[in-house]
C-alpha cells in the first residue's frame, strides 16, 4: 500500500503558509508505516516542538492503473473520508532551509489517521463534499472539494502518470486554510458533512 499526499491543493491555504500556488499538483508520499492503526495511540514526536494538523478528504483507490487519462479517473477509486496529515513544522522548514528533503517532516511513524470509509455514490459526487476537524469540540477547519485547485481526477490522473496505482493506495488530496499546532493531551475529531468519522488523542 502506498500514502499519496497533494500539497497546497486550496489556495487559501497556499497562502497562509506563503507559498505559491501550483500549477500542478504537489505530489509526495508517506510510507505504509505511516498509517495509524486502528486503536493504536497517536504518540507526539520526541524531534518536534510544532506539531501541526492537516485535515483532508483521502480517497481509497480500487482498481490498478496506470497512465489514467483525467476522464477515466473516477473509476479508480470507490470510497472516501477524512484523515490527518501530521507535519513537524519546526522540522520541515529547517529541511525547507536547506533544501533537503523533507519525509522526515511528514512521514515518520504514525503521522497519517484516517476515519471511516464511506462509498463514494453518484449522489454523493454531484453535490459540494463538506469536511471539517474540532480541536478540542472547537472547529478549527472547514473544506468543500469544489474549492480544490486539482479536482479528484486530475489528481488520480497525474499521479498515474508517474506511479502505479494499486488496490488499497491512499491518496490525501490537500488540506484546507486553518492549519495549527496541537500539544499532548489535545483531541482532534474529524467530521465527513455532519457525521463524525474519527477520534484521535495527541499523546
Amino acid at each position: 500500500m502506498k500514502i499519496f499526499c497533494v500539497g497546497r491543493n486550496y489556495a487559501e491555504h497556499a497562502k497562509e503558509l506563503n507559498n505559491e500556488i501550483p500549477d500542478e499538483p504537489i505530489i509526495f508520499l508517506k510510507p505504509k508505516s505511516a498509517l495509524i492503526q486502528p486503536h493504536a495511540h497517536f504518540y507526539y514526536p520526541e524531534f518536534s516542538n510544532e506539531l501541526n494538523y492537516e485535515a483532508e478528504l483521502v480517497l481509497r483507490v480500487s482498481k490498478n492503473g496506470k497512465y489514467i487519462p483525467e476522464y477515466a479517473a473516477n473509476r479508480y477509486y470507490n470510497a472516501i473520508t477524512v484523515g490527518i496529515d501530521f507535519t513537524a513544522r519546526d522540522v520541515q522548514q529547517e529541511l525547507k532551509k536547506k533544501g533537503l528533503p523533507w519525509e522526515k517532516a511528514k512521514a515518520w511513524d504514525n503521522s497519517a489517521a484516517i476515519g471511516e470509509w464511506v462509498d463514494l455514490t453518484p449522489a454523493i459526487l454531484r453535490n459540494p463534499i463538506h469536511f471539517s476537524l474540532q480541536l478540542n469540540d472547537e472547529t478549527v477547519q472547514t473544506g468543500i472539494h469544489t474549492d480544490m485547485i486539482f479536482s479528484f481526477e486530475k489528481i488520480v490522473s497525474n499521479i498515474s502518470q508517474y506511479f502505479s496505482l494499486n488496490i488499497g493506495d491512499l491518496i490525501f488530496t490537500g488540506t484546507p486554510p486553518g492549519v495549527g499546532e496541537c500539544v499532548v493531551g489535545d483531541m482532534l475529531d474529524g467530521y465527513f458533512g455532519k457525521t463524525k468519522v474519527f477520534s484521535v488523542m495527541v499523546k
